[in-house]
Parts: structure tokens; sequence; C-alpha cells
């Protein structure tokens, strides 16, 4: 309906329906149609139609000063919905796994918030796989595509992983200088629900699954990160929790000359996922442009890609 009163009010405005049609970018016959169309909806004559003028009908008077004022409306509303759809505000509910929420998630808050003073973040910290749809949250960040096809993924960043121990524990139980040799070593390792846990090393000329085991095992780094720290044992963890303590001298890589992966295919990304269709909310958008520009610049930019 409100299509058709919209070519009623240009037929006005033009004083023919082939000036209306040209203004609407419609044939002629088709601006004649939908007043045709309108006037079997309304049950009234709107125009009184001759070869030489068209002229309104007094209903037709009479529907203009409502036609005119509902477009005027209308396009007041799209407008405002418009700049509504522009300015990030309200809630952002973030799910992410503990150790990347603390390393990279919380540093980038405060500015996010001061840039957008009328976004409110709602963050968790889990390990856990939560379900996004049934527990309303906005954005996830994954290890991983989601195979849930309802949700939207976009790549953060490439997940290189780096073995490496601290000196009093290679000075205490020996450097491993081959992948078979690691399976020698007590190694702390990421919860893989009770199966057997393997890690695969690769080189320009060959690869070598190892079974590796050790005393403690978790969900989340941060706990495996401690202990490596304390001497406990080898730590094959992302380069961006590692990369720093490497730095510091309070880590030293293991086997440098090979990839270490937990999974037989090394390179798997982060993901960014999320709900919102093609229009995701504002602050979501926001939200996803700016961690997206502190991984690509800055302290992130060396962590992400192993290069220590």
């Amino acid at each position: 309906m409100l299509d058709l009163v919209r070519v009623f009010t240009q037929v006005v405005e033009s004083g023919s329906f082939s000036k209306a049609g040209h203004a609407l970018h419609m044939a002629p016959s088709s601006v004649a149609r939908n007043i045709d169309n309108l006037e079997k909806q309304l049950r009234v004559t709107l125009f009184k139609r001759s070869t030489r003028q068209l002229l309104l009908t007094e209903e037709g008077q009479y529907f203009l000063v409502g036609a005119s004022k509902l477009m005027e409306d209308a396009d007041q509303l799209i407008r405002s919905m418009d700049k509504t759809n522009d300015v990030p505000s309200g809630t952002l509910r973030i799910s992410v796994f503990e150790s990347f929420g603390n390393l990279c998630i919380n540093p980038i808050l405060p500015d996010f918030l001061k840039r957008y003073p009328n976004v409110t973040v709602d963050i968790e910290l889990d390990d856990r796989m939560v379900d996004m749809n049934a527990e309303n949250i906005d954005l996830g960040i994954r290890i991983g595509r989601p195979a849930d096809s309802s949700l939207n993924a976009r790549m953060l960043m490439p997940n290189h992983t780096i073995l490496c121990a601290s000196p009093s524990y290679l000075e205490r139980c020996g450097t491993p200088t081959t992948p078979e040799e690691v399976s020698q070593h007590n190694c702390l390792l990421l919860s893989r629900d009770r199966k057997r846990n393997y890690w695969h090393f690769s080189n320009k000329k060959q690869h070598k699954k190892v079974a590796v085991k050790g005393n403690l095992y978790s969900r989340g780094g941060s706990p495996l990160m401690s202990a490596a720290l304390g001497g406990t044992g080898l730590l094959l963890l992302s380069s961006w929790m590692v990369s720093d303590s490497i730095k510091d001298g309070k880590l030293q890589k293991v086997l440098p000359d090979w990839t270490a992966s937990p999974h037989e295919h090394a390179g798997i990304e982060i993901y960014a996922v999320y709900r919102g269709g093609k229009y995701p909310k504002p602050q979501l958008r926001a939200f996803l442009d700016y961690l997206v520009d502190h991984i690509e610049v800055g302290e992130l930019y060396e962590k992400v890609r192993g290069e220590i």
C-alpha cells in the first residue's frame, strides 16, 4: 500500500502519468496500473482523467492531505532508522575463551568504551563451548570455523603454536633434540575429553605424530602457562600466549626447526563468530572492526604470527 501511495503523490506532483513514471523510473502504463490498484483498494476515484489534463476528484484532494503526511512520516522514519543503524549503542554480549580474553580482548576494552560511550559490554570468559543462540551471545571468539551454519564467522588471525619450556625445566630434564624425545617428557596438555593426546611435528621434509602424556590437563591455557613458568614441563600453546615470556627469557623455544601443533593440520585460525545475519548490530560491527585493527597493528602483530 505504501508504494501505491508514493506513486499517487508523485503523480499529483508531476501532473501526469508519464512525468511521474520518469521520476519513479517506471513505465507510464505501470504508473496507471498502480493508480488503478489504489483506487480499487480505496473504493474511490482519485483522478478525473482526460486527454489534456489530470485533475484530482474531491476524494482525491482529501486523500492527498493524508497521503502527503504519510509519506513525510515514512521518509522521516527511514532517515531516523538510518541514523540509529549507524550509531553504536546498547549492550554487546561477548563470550571468549579465558586466555584470549585476558590477553587480547580485555586490554582493548577501555579505549573501545571511551570511543563508544553509548555501548555497554557484557563479557564472559569461559573455556566451555557456549550455545550462542540459547544464551543470547552476540559475539564469540573460537578456534576453528564453527559448524553452526546459522552463525557468521570472520577470521581474525592464524593460531600458530610454539613448543617451549622454562630454563629450569630444561636444565633439570634436558632439552629434546627430536620430536620422538618429547614423548619422554612431562607435557602440559589441553584437555581432550579423555582422548589420547598427540602432538604433531612437521618440517619441509617430514611429519611426525608423537604420543604425549603429563601430570596437568586443562581446558584453558592459563593454568598450563603458569605451570610451565614454574618449571613443571613442556608447553605447546599459541604464540600470542607465550611470545612475551619467550622474549623475557622466562621460556625457551624447543625444537625451533620444527612446526609443532596439537592438531594434525597446523594453522587452525581464530574466528569471531556472531549472530545477526546480513545486518549485525552497530555495536557488534564497531567492536569487530576495532578488534581487527588492533590485531593487524601494534603489539599483537608479532604475537599472532609467532615472530619472536
